[in-house]
């Protein structure tokens, strides 16, 4: 399973972070610049004086030392240049040169301290991203697996969806999830029920046991959240998919609320049936939890369970991404699609149709049991 960074190709990273090692190109060509319109304008045009320009630019694209060497390349440029064409306007415009290379060397050290400070978060983000949705090694419980995670914010690096796999005594079970909400508390939710899944689902042989103890640690969760402060209680959509070690044909189904998971195969695409169920958090008030549903699985079939950032996924017109017809194209091409190719190809039509602007986070879980190998008889 390639549980991958949040930054995939496709999504928007800022221009500085992208060329920052080259960031010292800009305050050259800008110190270029000054000196070209200094050599072409008339002599009763005084750019000389734009040298501030040099060491400001600087400070907002470089480091420090960086800055340090433009401030003084503008300062000893001032005279030289003066020297030559003689187009200053006296002192005035000298002092302040000196004054923007003396202010830029502090504001290239405060910059580069925040920036500092915002990789620090943002490794922490990470560190909590790698324990929410985890790296899976390939074939973990028995089958195939590849996994997407798109976060709406690129620095934050994750949300409130949650996925994971796992290899059970009972076969491998598999969980994708979306928390309602955004922010520390909805990251807080998703965590606690990875976290209870991760255990129930290893020791429970019963899936709707697995569901019960889902609802009692969201409740929990709830009721220390409001303890702390928190006046909206959470809820989660999610799917639970069980591969019975003792039915290799089959799969058990708990859906909480979830958008139904889509099944690929040589016969083409089809969506399993809508499980009825109440998120998890609002069994009370549903009147119990879903039932777990038992289906058939043909062989190399591929399961595709996808969080709401994929079917609410808008274009610049507001028009839906259509998952399905995705789908279909896939389901028709050359070759067989497994889970790996199939997340890539349905995260990247979603880049594509939103432009790379996505409004809420995007978690893609593809599973599939390994298609069993013919060995021919010895002779």
């Amino acid at each position: 399973m390639r549980a991958r960074s949040v930054e995939e190709p496709g999504q928007r990273t800022p221009i500085l972070i992208r060329y920052g090692h080259r960031s010292w190109l800009v305050p050259l060509a800008v110190l270029g610049l000054v000196v070209g319109v200094d050599a072409a304008t008339p002599m009763t045009f005084a750019s000389v004086s734009w040298l501030v320009m040099v060491p400001v630019v600087a400070a907002g694209l470089c480091g420090p030392a960086a800055t340090v060497l433009f401030s003084l390349l503008a300062i000893a440029a001032y005279p030289a240049l003066d020297s030559i064409w003689g187009k200053s306007q006296g002192t005035e415009d000298f002092l302040l040169v000196i004054a923007g290379a003396a202010l830029s060397v502090p504001i290239s050290i405060f910059r580069v301290r925040a920036a500092g400070y915002v990789r620090h978060l943002q490794g922490a983000a990470e560190t909590t991203r790698q324990v929410v949705l985890r790296p899976v090694p390939p074939g973990w419980g028995g089958v195939d697996s590849a996994a997407r995670y798109l976060a709406a914010d690129v620095e934050a690096r994750v949300g409130g969806d949650f996925y994971d796999v796992l290899a059970t005594p009972f076969g491998a079970r598999v969980i994708l999830g979306d928390v309602q909400g955004k922010g520390l508390p909805a990251v807080s939710a998703a965590a606690a029920l990875v976290g209870c899944f991760r255990e129930a689902a290893f020791h429970e042989g019963d899936l709707a046991t697995v569901a019960g103890w889902l609802e009692e640690r969201l409740h929990r969760q709830n009721l220390l959240a409001e303890r702390l402060g928190e006046g909206e209680e959470r809820f989660a959509t999610a799917v639970v998919v069980g591969f019975p070690a003792d039915a290799p044909g089959e799969v058990e189904v708990v859906n909480f609320g979830h958008d139904s998971p889509h099944v690929l195969g040589s016969e083409g695409v089809r969506q399993l049936p809508p499980g009825g169920g109440a998120p998890i958090g609002l069994a009370q008030l549903a009147g119990g939890l879903p039932p777990v549903r038992r289906l058939r699985l043909g062989p190399g079939e591929t399961v595709l369970i996808v969080s709401d950032g994929v079917t609410e996924a808008r274009d610049r017109t507001g028009a839906f991404f259509s998952l399905r017809a995705q789908l279909d194209r896939l389901a028709d091409g050359p070759g067989t699609v497994d889970p790996g190719r199939l997340v890539d190809e349905v995260a990247a039509a979603v880049l594509r149709h939103t432009e790379g602007r996505l409004t809420d986070d995007t978690a893609l879980l593809a599973v599939r049991t390994p298609p069993v190998e013919q060995v021919a008889p010895v002779r």
